[in-house]
């Protein structure tokens, strides 16, 4: 479950940055440039989310608990946004449902 959970971190970061580097370009006018590393980003995530044993629907709904977390986690450290109890609290009941849905992996 712990390799589950680390698979689905390095699959949201490489969304998020995958995601954030077009969004520099076009909001804050950076170099037209990251959208090389913006593009190997999101082919990265593609290819991690191939990595997990399950199918398909029940991969992307785990990820999503994790995303929510991770992408919470970005805005606080990235965007240096300070989180609220309920931020955290959403973050929490969208990491336990990941972990719900991965326990179940095989038992369907």
């Amino acid at each position: 479950m712990v390799k589950t959970a680390l698979l689905f971190f390095l699959t949201a970061i490489a969304e998020i940055v995958g995601c954030f580097l077009p969004w520099l370009w076009l909001k804050k006018g950076v170099t037209i440039w990251v959208l090389i590393p913006a593009a190997l980003s999101l082919m990265a995530f593609v290819w991690l989310l191939t990595l997990h044993p399950a199918a398909s629907g029940r991969v992307y709904a785990a990820y999503g608990g994790v995303y929510v977390m991770t992408a919470l986690l970005w805005l606080r450290v990235v965007d240096g946004v300070r989180l609220s109890h309920w931020d955290w609290l959403g973050a929490l009941v969208a990491f336990c449902g990941m972990l719900i849905i991965v326990a179940g992996w095989g038992k369907a």
